[in-house]
């Protein structure tokens, strides 16, 4: 597998994500700057420019019209994906860290920073699909969740529910209408929840923690389904659809980087067995931990961008789709 290396950014990733055809892959750094590539080649579409932060998180409809990204300048704004524009932007008091859409495209979930007296906030807003300039100002809903601060979340297919990921490694099910806890797995990790995606039809998902594993919970319930446990801290994790792979990446902390030789800092992109959670491979590249890890939804291919700065695109060859995960059995989809 030869990889398309995307060089568009200054400084770190923090978020990469493909768009729903898989045609497009955005990325966000904390150069301020969001890029948009086409994902079979690798060459940069156009960038969106006007967070004067650290972008944390971006994330793309399902028509591909509009984004939202959330950023260290407090601020969360919607673009137009074709003309690059900024439409509208929500401020709050502090940054915000974790953005997503609905199903529908018509909602959005931001998950705000704990800071300066502040409280961590979870705001849901309505989003106006026929004209994107004209936004509502005040959040459909809002609430503070209780004890440990979010880090991460994504709407579940079921209406008004979200999950999240906690600091102090909990993952929880909130009803966003009401504020309500409906259910909670205090100890889902042992450490900061990282990263949180969900698979195609939304009735499963994937975390990765600083405690060094990633697990699958069932979004009804959140019984975990599945635990990886690997020996690194891990930033990130995700599904390959069609196959019954989980990709993870992490590494040592940047601060330690240096002093730790690239095989011992363990920065490649990890392959596990879904069923079996077992490791069936490594793929390498990187100068420094991985930070985000993106799957093409058609699973032809993956991402990954790195503390160093780089986008790393891996499109499958053919011994991926020919091997025989499951002996001689085919499973049904």
């Amino acid at each position: 597998m030869r990889p398309i290396l995307l060089q568009g950014h200054e400084r770190s990733l923090t978020q990469i994500k493909f768009n729903l055809e898989g045609d497009l892959l955005f990325s966000c750094s904390k150069d301020h700057i969001i890029n948009v590539w086409f994902a079979h080649n690798g060459e940069r579409l156009g960038t969106y420019d006007g967070h004067n932060g650290s972008v944390w998180t971006v994330d793309v409809d399902y028509e591909t019209k509009y984004l939202v990204s959330g950023s260290a300048d407090n601020e969360l704004r919607l673009w137009s994906v074709q003309t690059g524009k900024c439409l509208y932007t929500w401020e709050f008091p502090t940054a915000v860290k974790r953005v997503a859409f609905n199903e529908e495209g018509n909602q959005v979930v931001c998950i705000t920073e704990q800071r300066m007296g502040f409280q961590c906030a979870i705001r849901v807003f309505q989003i106006n699909r026929e004209e994107g300039s004209k936004q509502s100002k005040e959040p459909l809903y809002m609430f503070n969740p209780i004890g440990s601060k979010a880090t991460v979340c994504a709407f579940t297919p079921k209406p008004n529910v979200i999950v999240t990921g906690h600091e102090s490694g909990k993952v929880a099910l909130f009803n966003v209408k009401t504020g309500e806890e409906i259910a909670s797995n205090e100890r889902a990790h042992g450490d900061v929840v990282t990263d949180l995606q969900l698979s195609k039809d939304w009735t499963y998902c994937i975390t990765s923690s600083k405690d060094k594993s990633a697990r699958i919970h069932d979004t009804k319930d959140l019984m975990v389904i599945k635990t990886f446990t690997t020996e690194t801290p891990l930033n990130s994790a995700a599904l390959a659809p069609n196959k019954p792979y989980v990709l993870l990446g992490g590494g040592q902390e940047a601060m330690s980087v240096t002093t730790t030789s690239l095989r011992q800092g363990k920065f490649e992109t990890r392959f596990w067995h879904k069923v079996f959670e077992e490791e069936v491979g490594r793929v390498k590249g990187h100068f420094g931990p991985i930070n985000t890890i993106a799957v093409h939804p058609a699973g032809i291919s993956y991402a990954s961008g790195g503390e160093d700065g780089f986008v790393r695109v891996h499109h499958f060859d053919d011994s991926y789709f020919k091997a025989k995960p499951y002996g001689e059995l085919e499973p049904a989809d």
